[in-house]
């Protein structure tokens, strides 16, 4: 049986921030159909990458090539229509609009209407609309907010909005979701559910690339793990591979194994 095809490739990644190496070198691939965890201490480039894969941040060094296209010099709107959807590792939500509001801003991401159907409100644009909404409300329901969906966005619960960013970014038809660290600030009932729903998410053939504090959540669902440290790949493999390997042993707990 062959291996899925490779959706994802980053070759020699390098970002520097004045004195600062955020990233040195960093080079790994993504299968489609995979959750690829990305774990590693405070500061260790995690969310560099991300910013560097979604086009916030430009790479110094290094490439990344998304479905056989290369992402260089992308801005993140273009990122976006190239398949690439994310999450922020802090909530960025329109507070005052309702949840489901902020679902349809990002399924507009893929609407034809264009200005001046939005300005002329022809049947065409009407119609659309009313297919943006229907899909909005369903992906709400799809990561267990649909009864929010009239209720502002600021009024829920954190770890409802961590699940309305999912719904809004998954709003764009994503081949690739990356999230940082949606789990934050989730009690252990909600971290359960939410390792589910990526689960799910996968199954519905949505590749997932997971940046993540708590190392248990990767460690259940991920098919493989990367860790980065000081910026630099370390590791790379199964989740019970990583967990054995000196280095990463070392780069959590601060000394190496005992023999």
């Amino acid at each position: 049986m062959s291996l899925p095809q490779l959706l994802l490739q980053a070759s020699g990644v390098t970002k520097r921030f004045g004195g600062v190496q955020a990233l040195s070198e960093v080079t790994f691939s993504i299968r489609e159909g995979e959750i690829y965890g990305l774990i590693g201490p405070n500061g260790a480039g995690k969310t560099t990458l991300f910013n560097v894969l979604t086009g916030i941040y430009a790479a110094d060094a290094g490439a990344f090539s998304f479905a056989g296209r290369s992402l260089a010099c992308l801005k993140p709107n273009h990122v976006a229509e190239a398949g690439i959807a994310r999450t922020f590792q802090n909530i960025r939500l329109f507070v005052n609009l309702s949840a489901l509001e902020n679902v349809m801003i990002g399924r507009h991401s893929r609407s034809k209407a264009g200005v001046i159907g939005a300005v002329l409100r022809n049947k065409r644009t009407l119609a659309e609309e009313k297919s943006i909404e229907k899909r909005s409300l369903e992906l709400l329901d799809y990561v267990g907010i649909r009864a929010r969906a009239n209720d502002a966005a600021g009024t829920l619960s954190y770890g409802d909005q961590r699940r309305l960013e999912i719904a809004r970014a998954l709003a764009t038809e994503p081949k690739l979701l990356a999230l940082d660290e949606p789990a934050a600030g989730m009690n252990p009932a909600e971290r359960l559910a939410l390792g589910k729903l990526i689960r799910r998410i996968r199954d519905d053939r949505t590749t997932v690339l997971l940046i993540e504090h708590d190392v248990r959540l990767v460690m259940n669902i991920c098919d493989r793990v990367m860790v980065l440290d000081y910026g630099e790949k370390i590791a790379e493999g199964t989740p019970a591979e990583v967990q054995k390997d000196p280095k990463v042993i070392e780069a959590y707990l601060g000394a190496p194994r005992a023999a």
